[in-house]
């Protein structure tokens, strides 16, 4: 994407500017997110920065692939397409206070770089006054802002750039030393991060796209710089442009401690007349307000206790729509005793479907978090994405166990991976082949290898099921009548009889004719005493070499699981 320093600050310097932001952002967005102290931790200002820039990549990216099937317009489109583009991307894209604060930033840029939509390009004078505009109109869409956030980075950036003569290089330059240098004293400014010794992530993000800008310009980019507040401060390593320092939560207004519990975002369309009325009920329900945007469109983000009746504000303002709901659980806002430092991400999870109480405990003795699929009751799409959140990690390992949660299990997958987390779906079709998987987890492994561990084990376990038939119903192995005893293997009915014991018996030896070496057996409440100590034996005595292990499943559905390795 990036075609060499640019002079001038034309269609393709917004076009770089931004493909290299996304690049910085995404080398630095998971330390960005491991610290966040103010005002809410919940460890995402990085991702939400990553997601906003994105979206505005997508849509410089559109512009300019119109253009190129436009003859007419010489391939390229103009300054205030490119600006205009890039605004706009970021406005419908952007994710919490960290990501809605940047989108008005870039949005008042682009007021001043597409102020005349003639020009090709700019030069210093108007790089100074697209930073002086940003700074201004991201301080004017926070309710009430703080000293020692991303605002103040922001404002020091635009004064910086003030004072700069020269080309665009200059300016940015100026621009990024000012921004470094009030990342730095933000510690100072706040005291919630004086006590955690870390920098604002907010501002920190700013200061990696803010030296993007400068490498647009010079072909250079910014290297590591060591930040110190003051002698009371811990000695904070920000590699600016690159792998990240320490930083707080991307929050520009409220509370730090015992906030609400929700956090709300729509767009909204609606006129100047609305918003403003919109603005005034929701700083009476909540804090962290900012609402950004324009001509009809709005970004409005805000923390509340009733989320209900922030979008209900929303409705009466316009129309709302692209509407996110978060709530703020105690595992997003755990802090180390005595440090004043949020729980951090860990770095990988496992989220796993099992089917009863008992291999729920066992799910969770393992490590992984786990959602109860009672018999008859499949999880919902949204009770998985919570549950993903609720891992609390970078990146997470799903586990369905089941065929029938395949296509929720993926809806589930894409709205998360959509909020920056790194999902893996893993189609393990029983809870047996999920406690394959399981064993084999390593987190200290890359996560590609991981999963692809995680799947090789689950592939290579076969999966049996001793059940009763609710109906009359056609299968493999003929008619079965409603209280028939079923024996399934890899899915499909394979027997039909009257004893529990005797059809969990064939099953178990149809399974072994193809070999194995461990035999995992979970018994449900409802299967007899007396079935486990008989294919316990059944496998000493027959089959040489092979292992067994017996769980308890709890109210599984199934009498019987059975799983061969």
């Amino acid at each position: 994407m990036a075609q060499g320093p640019q002079t001038f600050f034309d269609a393709l310097a917004v076009r770089t500017w931004c493909g290299l932001a996304l690049q910085a952002l995404g080398r630095a967005r998971e330390e960005i997110d491991a610290i966040n102290v103010y005002p809410v931790a919940d460890g995402d200002t990085g991702t939400n920065l990553y997601l906003t820039v994105e979206s505005a990549v997508t849509a410089v990216e559109a512009v300019f692939a119109a253009h190129e099937v436009d003859a007419s317009s010489h391939g390229r489109p103009s300054l205030a397409e490119a600006a205009r583009a890039m605004a706009h991307g970021a406005l419908i894209g952007a994710r919490g206070n960290s990501g809605t604060i940047l989108a008005q930033l870039l949005r008042g840029m682009a007021q001043v770089l597409a102020v005349d939509g003639e020009n090709a390009h700019t030069d210093g004078q108007g790089l100074r006054l697209a930073l002086r505009r940003a700074a201004d109109a991201a301080r004017q869409a926070v309710a009430h802002p703080v000293e020692g956030t991303v605002l103040s980075v922001a404002s020091a950036a635009a004064d910086a750039a003030g004072g700069a003569e020269g080309d665009c290089g200059t300016v940015a330059r100026a621009a990024y030393d000012g921004a470094r240098a009030a990342l730095a004293a933000t510690p100072g400014q706040l005291a919630v991060l004086e006590r955690a010794g870390v920098v604002d992530a907010g501002g920190r993000g700013l200061v990696a796209v803010l030296a993007a800008l400068v490498e647009t310009f010079t072909g250079e980019l910014p290297g590591a710089v060591a930040v110190t507040a003051d002698t009371r401060h811990a000695r904070v390593q920000v590699p600016l442009g690159s792998q990240g320092a320490l930083g707080a939560t991307e929050c520009a207004d409220g509370a730090e401690d015992g906030g609400p519990a929700y956090e709300v975002i729509y767009l909204l369309e609606a006129d100047d007349l609305a918003v403003a009325r919109l603005r005034e009920r929701l700083d009476a329900l909540g804090d962290s307000l900012v609402v950004v945007g324009g001509d009809g469109l709005w970004n409005v983000h805000v923390h509340v206790d009733d989320a209900g009746a922030a979008v209900e504000a929303g409705v009466e303002a316009g129309r709302p729509y692209r509407i996110r709901i978060t709530h703020f659980g105690a595992d997003d806002v755990h802090t180390v005793r005595g440090e004043g430092r949020p729980r951090e991400r860990v770095q990988r999870a496992v989220v796993a479907v099992v089917p009863g109480e008992g291999l729920a405990g066992l799910y969770a003795e393992a490590g992984a978090t786990t959602v109860l699929a009672r018999p008859g009751e499949p999880p919902a799409s949204g009770e998985l994405v919570e549950a993903l959140r609720r891992a609390h990690a970078r990146e997470v390992v799903l586990l369905p166990n089941d065929p029938e949660l395949r296509h929720t299990a993926a809806a589930a997958v894409e709205q998360v991976r959509a909020e920056g987390i790194r999902v893996s779906l893993i189609p393990t079709r029983s809870a047996v082949q999920g406690i394959a998987a399981l064993a084999v987890h390593a987190p200290e492994r890359r996560f590609d290898e991981d999963v692809v561990s995680m799947t090789s084990a689950a592939g290579a376990t076969r999966y049996g099921e001793v059940a009763v038939a609710e109906r009359q119903a056609w299968t493999m192995a003929g008619i079965c009548q409603a209280g028939d005893v079923l024996g399934l293997i890899d899915g499909d009915v394979a027997v039909i009889g009257a004893d529990v014991t005797a059809i969990a018996e064939t099953v178990l030896d149809r399974m072994l004719a193809a070999g194995g070496e461990l035999v995992t057996l979970v018994l449900g409440d409802e299967a007899p005493e007396s079935v486990a100590e008989h294919l316990q034996a059944r496998v000493r005595e027959a089959y040489l070499a092979v292992d067994t292990v017996v769980y308890r499943g709890g109210r599984q559905g199934a009498l019987l699981l059975i799983g061969v390795e």
